[in-house]
């Protein structure tokens, strides 16, 4: 006699229990990884502001420079690249310098750029504008 007792396998509800982790795992992860990801474009606009703050650093650690530098320029001040499609200006006066980096790729979010306020009147580095980070060293 043959004994037909061997169940072997899962479940419906057991299949469907894995597949609702599944999905309440995915609901939490994704969004979180389009923010990291949306926030690597803001880095690099900010990372591109504190290399060109650091370059105009070197530049006036000559004695002879003595006004605000021109970026790439050919005569050899300030030799800077930006990152992908960022473009940036140098301005201000020497004893408060403005660098102001724009996000060329325009997905840095606007809740990370609203939570990182420029101030002026405090030299407070951040967003001002709709995609342009700025760092005010004096």
């Amino acid at each position: 006699m043959i004994k037909l007792n061997n169940k072997k396998g899962f479940t419906l509800i057991e299949l469907m229990i894995v597949i609702a982790i599944i999905g309440i795992l995915a609901a939490i992860a994704i969004p979180n990884f389009i923010a990291y990801r949306n926030k690597s474009y803001c880095s690099r606009a900010e990372s591109d502001a504190n290399n060109l703050a650091s370059a105009v650093s070197d530049h006036f650690s000559i004695p002879n420079n003595v006004t605000l530098p021109a970026i790439g320029d050919a005569t050899g001040e300030v030799k800077f690249t930006f990152s992908v499609n960022n473009t940036g200006t140098i301005g201000g006066a020497v004893d408060a310098i403005v660098i102001t980096v724009t996000d060329g790729s325009g997905r840095c979010p606007q809740n990370y750029r609203d939570s990182q306020v420029a101030n002026a009147a405090t030299f407070k580095d951040g967003w001002t504008g709709l995609q342009h980070f700025k760092y005010m060293g004096h």
